[in-house]
This record gives structure tokens, sequence and C-alpha cells, in this order.
């Protein structure tokens, strides 16, 4: 991967509803070998999927909680059933199996305190082999990112002219 290919990963991951020709544009290349290079970044991988990110708000999801969760059994076949139950879930937008002092982080997107209780009641209490959770609910966001940073990417004219 060059800085051509970098370049090109960041541009759509601040927006993948650019064209082509506005992608290639901005890294200097002709639309025909941009468009060559996104279709083999996509085919070795490195694009996973090209999604839609909704505001939370006017989707009637306002409400995020983030929840640590302690396992009573800590094998790896626990460990697996609940993240599998906790997947299932709609409202569950992450899932983490993390070191430390919990065993398990969820990332929840709700309609509201309602949705939540329903949510506590299937994932946390009997035979969900959990012990203890805890619950943050996020009042104010100051950064919410899905980008991921690559370091050596190129400046188009576009980008000059934006930093200027």
């Amino acid at each position: 991967m060059d800085r051509i290919d970098r370049t090109l990963l960041t541009l759509l991951q601040r927006d993948a509803s650019r064209t082509n020709a506005a992608l290639a544009d901005e890294v200097g290349l002709s639309p025909s070998s941009c468009l060559r290079r996104i279709r083999r970044l996509r085919a070795s991988g490195i694009i996973n999927r090209v999604v839609a990110i909704l505001n939370p708000s006017r989707a009637g999801r306002s409400l995020r909680t983030i929840v640590t969760v302690e396992l009573k059994e800590h094998g790896e076949q626990q460990m697996r059933r609940f993240l599998t139950l906790a997947a299932q879930e709609e409202a569950v937008t992450q899932a983490f199996a993390v070191t430390g002092s919990v065993d398990v982080v969820l990332v929840m997107r709700l309609a509201d305190m309602e949705e939540f209780d329903a949510l506590c009641e299937r994932l946390f209490r009997e035979r969900t082999n959990v012990v203890r959770f805890s619950t943050l609910v996020v009042i104010r966001t100051a950064k919410d990112e899905t980008a991921i940073p690559l370091e050596g990417t190129i400046s188009g004219p576009a980008h000059r002219a934006r930093t200027r």
C-alpha cells in the first residue's frame, strides 16, 4: 500500500459517496487508475464495507450507553456464549472482550430507558453468566470518529485548498 492508496482510503473514510472522478482528481490520478486501485483495495480486504453513518437523534436512537460486564465463569466457551448473546441485540452497536478488571464492554444505541431496561433483563439477569455490570450513560460526545488514521497520505489540490 503506497501513499496514494492511503490517501484514497482516508478520503473514502471521510465520505465514501464521492464520485470516482472526484477521488481521482483529489489524488492526481486518471479515473480509470483510481477505480483500479479502489477495486484492488476492496478485493484485498482493506476496505471491509461501505456504509451510511446515521444521525442517532434523527434516527430515534439518541440514548448511548457504555456497559462494562463481569462474567461469573471466565472460560472461552462462556465468553463466546455471552458475546453471541450480546451481538444478537440490535441496540448493541459494539461488543468487545477486553483485558483488565471487566470481561466485556458493550456500546449501545437506544431509543429510551425502557428499551435499556428490557435489554438489561435479557442480557444481565438469570442464566446469562453475568455477575455484575456497570452502566455509563453518555451525556456529551467530544469525538465520535469511525475513520482509522493512516500515516503518509498525500495532499491533493482540494485538500491543500481546505488547509490554507
